[in-house]
């Protein structure tokens, strides 16, 4: 999966829709408890196949809801 978003792109567009600081979120933390709902998971699948993550599909983020998950996805950095 070729990818073109840092680490901070994604936690910043996690954070804009909780609402909420990047740093407040905890990289393994589960964001559906923070108040992420499919809606806002969908929406961020949008912007960030807009952004590079062609392949992106609403499971790979649903499944795990966890921003280290996430970020690993997304950049290739297994962090």
């Amino acid at each position: 999966m070729h990818q073109t978003l840092s680490p901070e792109r994604v936690r910043a567009d996690v954070a804009e829709l909780l609402d909420c600081d990047p740093a407040e979120i905890a990289p393994e933390e589960n964001l559906v408890d923070l108040g992420l709902d499919s809606v806002r998971i969908m929406t961020l699948v949008g912007r960030w196949r807009a952004a590079g993550a062609v392949t992106l599909e609403f499971p790979d983020l649903a499944e795990q809801p966890e921003l280290a998950h996430w970020t690993a996805l997304l950049t290739g950095d297994a962090a």
